[in-house]
């Protein structure tokens, strides 16, 4: 970063330290985005407007009359309230990109023109500047199509894959492709850098969710785009490998997931029925997948002599992936139980939030959680008066 950094902010550590995020992020992607590199040590400045991030409003559940969803993926953040529809607060925004080394923005595709904030505009002043762009559908024909995860959901076709096959379309649990479009921009923004690093100069990372999620669904993709098969939704069952799905137990439903030959057989060594993985119905995975209406009450009685828990310490000692449907605390419990450490705590003292930690883990240059999620404009005195210090030497 140009001038070392803004002012009053806790000293950066982590592989991004020194750079500078200028987000006009809101709601998920973007926001989910600038908080992985936040962890991972840029400084990051939020820009929002006058009301704040719509997920501010997103409740319940709450922390301290907080937004839970807002908390979620806004720490390590410093909040400035600018209405960019004021002429000064519009300056006091461009003076930031100029300033910055990176820009994610997700406005509706040319949204950012009106404000002399587009990448043609930003870039005249700052030509190192690496600018991110998340839309819904793209800068083309679906430029003006508003994206959310949900219509993406639907429009992809995921949609239609989820659910029970004599049931009703459903969506995902979590604004699947939301994430998913984040961590693209992500890997886009530290390309678009290694590139800067490399030649001096900027460019434009462009994110759509539809793309994203199209790539987001693999192996249904490629069915389709390789082999003009148009795949359907199976419940939990899998179109290619069996036994790929929860199965009973004495209790309750375990997942187990053979996926090869070998795994198929450590099972049926566990389960006390080896001679199935020599019978020729059921050899090899394809047979298996094929005759899984055989195969499946075979398993199923063996598996009701025992709970899950139980036959998941003796899968996993054998080498069989399988795992409890657990609720989201016992997703946290199994996370400490493999000693993952899955909760931190972010900022000190009393404004110290227990947050998820960061996904990644570096051996030399680990992350860090140096701000809470900021309160609405939290920081703006002093973001304004730093970029209102003609001192600086810019990034071009």
């Amino acid at each position: 970063m140009a001038d070392g950094g803004t002012p009053g902010a806790p000293t950066p550590t982590g592989p991004l330290a020194g750079l500078l995020v200028a987000d006009f992020s809101r709601i998920l992607a973007g926001p989910y985005a600038t908080m992985l590199l936040a962890d991972m040590g840029a400084e990051v400045v939020k820009v929002e407007g006058p009301d704040g991030d719509d997920t501010r409003t997103w409740m319940p559940p709450v922390r301290d009359e907080v937004s839970t969803y807002y908390l979620g993926v806004n720490r390590g953040k410093r909040s400035i309230a600018l209405d960019l529809r004021d002429e000064g607060d519009a300056a006091v925004a461009r003076e930031l990109a100029h300033r910055a080394d990176i820009l994610i923005e997700n406005f509706k595709p040319g949204g950012m023109a009106k404000y002399g904030l587009d990448f043609d505009s930003v870039r005249a002043a700052n030509p190192g500047i690496v600018y991110a762009s998340i839309s819904g559908f793209g800068s083309g024909a679906g430029r003006h199509v508003p994206g959310y995860d949900l219509m993406v959901q639907a429009i992809s076709g995921l949609m239609s894959l989820t659910g029970d096959p004599d049931g009703p379309p459903y969506r995902a649990g979590i604004s699947v492709f939301d994430v998913m479009a984040g961590n693209h921009a992500t890997i886009g923004i530290l390309a678009a850098l290694r590139h800067r690093d490399a030649t001096g100069h900027g460019q434009h990372v462009e994110v759509n969710l539809l793309s994203s999620a199209l790539t987001g669904l693999v192996n249904h993709s490629s069915a389709y785009a390789a082999a003009g098969v148009v795949p359907y939704r199976m419940g939990n069952a899998h179109p290619s490998v069996f036994p790929y799905e929860p199965l009973p137990t004495a209790d309750n439903d375990l997942i187990i997931t053979a996926a090869n030959d070998g795994q198929f057989r450590k099972l049926c060594e566990v389960l006390g029925i080896p001679e199935i993985a020599d019978d020729e119905r059921f050899a090899r995975n394809a047979d298996r997948t094929e005759r899984r209406e055989e195969l499946r009450p075979i398993l199923n009685e063996r598996l009701a002599r025992r709970g899950a828990l139980e036959w998941f310490d003796l899968l996993t000692e054998a080498g069989v992936p399988s795992g409890p449907i657990n609720t989201i605390d016992g997703g946290f419990a199994m996370a400490e139980r493999f000693e993952l450490d899955p909760i931190v705590d972010v900022g000190e003292g009393d404004r110290a939030i227990p947050s998820t930690r960061h996904p990644i883990r570096f051996s030399e240059t680990p992350v860090s959680y140096r701000l809470p999620p900021p309160e609405l404009d939290e920081h703006g005195d002093e973001l304004r008066k730093w970029l209102a210090d003609p001192r600086r030497d810019g990034n071009g």
